[in-house]
């Protein structure tokens, strides 16, 4: 998420929000800003952990026959991405 061009307008009003919070405690307005688009950031990254992880739960209860190739697919889709980010 970049600050000046928020993904949708809950996402703006809660960097906003935080950002006034944290500028409230003291820090500068630019800090500030970068520690609310981390927060965010972060709680979204948990988020889809949590969603992800709730998938797989439920992939190897009720669909047992899929739960392995499902697995997989996490896992290369993991390499793939580290393979990238250490090109970068």
């Amino acid at each position: 998420m970049i600050p000046d061009h928020p993904s949708d307008p809950v996402r703006q009003q809660a960097l906003e929000a935080l950002t006034a919070a944290f500028v409230v405690q003291g820090h500068p307005t630019e800090y500030a800003t970068h520690m609310a688009t981390a927060a965010i950031f972060q709680t979204d990254l948990e988020l889809r952990n949590a969603q992800l992880s709730r998938l797989l739960a439920w992939l190897k209860q009720e669909q047992p026959d899929i739960y392995s190739d499902a697995l997989s697919l996490v896992e290369s889709t993991r390499e793939e991405f580290e393979k990238r980010v250490q090109l970068s």
